[in-house]
């Protein structure tokens, strides 16, 4: 007998995370089914109860070097949060990047105002080291893991950028003429990938917004008859064959029959059309749906996750859950790119080298 668990997960940041969590999980006998999906920050888990526990399971999570918890009301509000984080991020770093942007790329029509090393380096230093921090993290995180991530590569690019820069400042520190520095490419580099950042956090946002908007639909109480007494409970304290009262304009809380009254309900959540549907005694209304213009009785039919609009939920994060056949092959590829490029850059640094003697421009051809 297995069950099924859904998870939240920090920390990811490209598709190589998604293959190292996944890989992590299914490595243990006790998970039949694993699937991680990188827009959400979900992990949906097939595990066998008999062999482990959900905080077992958030420790493999961990222990492939990210955070696992379980699904918290509030992921709208968090995923928010992030996404001004990020925004201001990459505000302020687009700002300290333009004056070592903008002055490249006048250069090619003879238009020289690129600003001198140390004013390159002041401006550079803060991008490097504190905007770009989330990098050395997740690289590091990786690395502990004993695997690589976009993160890591974008930390060693720019850190071999930036530290050539100083070299070379070191090098020619008496007569900067005509040396050539890197401090905009790291900082270019660094902001064009916070830009991605900031349109990732925006599509996670917009994806945990269409459940949300969904759950916002059923009401949290209910007016039931008790005797000859109307009396507002929650919807949890409903119970199957309650008889539940709802007046004209309000929302209907379950899924229900009618028993008594004639009305109009508005059923576009099921069926996108916005023409009310007549309805009467006998008729059967569907949690989440608007009553018109008459006052109706309905019998309790359905509660919990039975009702229409709770399968409707399942169906949608089932739906963002499940992998299409590109991204399962996006998420293979990625566990192996970053590793290969690491190694294709070692060999371009060593070959250039040995072969030409010149170090300094086989290291600049590495970065590339």
């Amino acid at each position: 007998m297995t069950k099924l668990i859904d998870l939240d997960i920090k920390g990811m940041n490209c598709a190589s995370c998604v293959g190292r969590i996944e890989k992590a999980l299914t490595d243990d006998k006790g998970i039949v089914k694993a699937s991680v999906n990188l827009a959400t920050e979900k992990a949906r888990v097939e595990f066998e109860p008999a062999k482990l526990n959900v905080d077992q399971i958030i420790q493999l999570v961990k222990g492939a070097g990210y955070n696992a918890h379980t699904p918290t009301s509030n992921a709208v509000g968090r995923k928010q949060l992030a996404m001004r984080k990020e925004k201001i991020l990459l505000i302020l770093s687009t700002l300290l990047t333009l004056p070592l942007a903008l002055p490249m790329m006048l250069e090619p029509f003879g238009v020289h105002i690129m600003p001198s090393p140390w004013v390159q380096l002041g401006f550079s230093t803060p991008i490097q080291f504190l905007i770009g921090s989330r990098f050395y993290k997740a690289g590091w995180s990786a690395l502990k893991a004993k695997s690589g991530n976009m993160e890591l590569l974008v930390s060693l690019g720019t850190s071999a950028a930036f530290g050539l820069s100083l070299y070379f400042m070191w090098r020619h520190s008496s007569d900067f003429e005509g040396v050539h520095l890197y401090f905009e490419s790291s900082a270019v580099i660094i902001t064009l990938v916070l830009f991605g950042k900031y349109l990732e956090s925006k599509a996670k946002i917009q994806t945990t917004q269409a459940i949300s908007a969904l759950q916002a639909l059923q009401p949290d109480t209910a007016k039931i008859l008790r005797g000859e007494k109307e009396v507002e409970v929650s919807v949890e304290e409903l119970s199957l064959q309650d008889v539940v009262v709802t007046r004209p304009g309000e929302r209907i809380p379950v899924d229900g029959k009618i028993i008594e009254g004639t009305t109009s309900v508005d059923e576009s959540l099921m069926t996108g059309e916005s023409l009310p549907v007549q309805k009467q005694a006998g008729d059967k209304v569907v949690g989440g749906s608007i009553n018109g213009d008459g006052l109706m009785y309905l019998e309790v039919c359905a509660l919990g996750a039975e009702t229409m609009l709770s399968r409707i939920i399942r169906m949608v994060e089932n739906a963002q859950a499940v992998k299409a056949p590109v991204q399962r092959l996006v998420d293979k590829v990625a566990a192996y790119f970053v590793p290969a490029v690491i190694i294709i850059a070692t060999i371009t640094i060593a070959l250039w080298g040995i072969i030409t003697g010149n170090w300094e421009a086989a290291i600049i051809n590495g970065v590339a």
